[in-house]
């Protein structure tokens, strides 16, 4: 086994041996931190270490399902919503109430740097939509919704929440090489989640629509994330291992 090799093995025991033996991630990452040195000489120091994904593990293209459909749709609805947005911060007639809150938003997020800025628009989006199922609001088992739809009905579930605080990050000036939308699995629940994780100091920060509190992605607790999304499309991590973990098909076979 070559070191970059066993390298990644370890990255994917990191979040895996601790949500089979229930201590957090936090712990077991830095247990196994000498260890990931030690394996990979050419491995950066962790001043300077790059974070190209979310929980530090390698993500594959996904080039059909259900998933990145979803996505696409939802990313052409951005784009005209954002025509919407534009009219708007030049007229306030005629100017939706919906996209006059979500404007009002991103200024706020823009007005503030770093940290503070996640946490204005983590709280101001947590605080604008009332949590209900696509079930229940549409009568569909699921549907993604650009921001100026959830908006204007005030209701949404998870991945609603993390839409609209993706966009609002993005239009807010943080840069898209620094943002993802992650799916998870919440063991806890044994169910899928959808949060927003955003980049900051080589670090990911956390939005999630069930707290106001930021964490970080490896302090969330029992969770194996499954796909990340953002402008290049969807990729989803270590297929096989998540297949296992859920006790069901591969999630490129499931609708979220």
């Amino acid at each position: 086994m070559s070191a970059r090799i066993a390298t990644r093995s370890i990255a994917v025991l990191v979040i895996v041996l601790p949500l089979i033996f229930g201590a957090s991630v936090t712990a077991f990452a830095q247990y196994t931190q000498y260890q990931f040195s030690a394996l990979d000489a050419t491995a950066p120091s962790s001043q300077t270490a790059a974070t190209p994904e979310p929980f530090g593990l390698d993500a594959l293209p996904l080039t059909g399902g259900q998933v990145l459909s979803k996505w696409t749709g939802v990313v052409a609805a951005i784009r005209t919503e954002r025509e919407i947005l534009s009219r708007c911060r030049y007229t306030t007639d005629p100017c939706p109430a919906a996209a006059q809150k979500f404007l009002t938003v991103i200024a706020d997020g823009r007005a503030h740097d770093g940290r503070a800025r996640f946490g204005v628009i983590n709280r101001a989006i947590n605080m604008a939509i009332e949590p209900m199922s696509d079930q229940a609001q549409w009568g569909v088992a699921d549907r993604w919704s650009a921001p100026l739809v959830t908006l204007t009905t005030g209701r949404g579930d998870c991945e609603d929440y993390a839409i609209a605080k993706y966009v609002a990050l993005e239009d807010a000036g943080v840069a898209d090489e620094d943002l993802r939308l992650v799916i998870v699995r919440d063991l806890a629940l044994g169910q899928d989640h959808a949060v927003v994780a955003a980049r900051l100091d080589q670090k990911w920060i956390v939005l999630d629509n069930r707290r106001l509190a930021l964490v970080e992605d490896v302090e969330m607790p029992r969770v194996v994330p499954l796909f990340v999304l953002d402008r290049d499309g969807v990729r989803q991590f270590a297929p096989a291992m998540i297949a296992e973990i859920r006790g069901g098909p591969e999630p490129s076979a499931l609708g979220f």
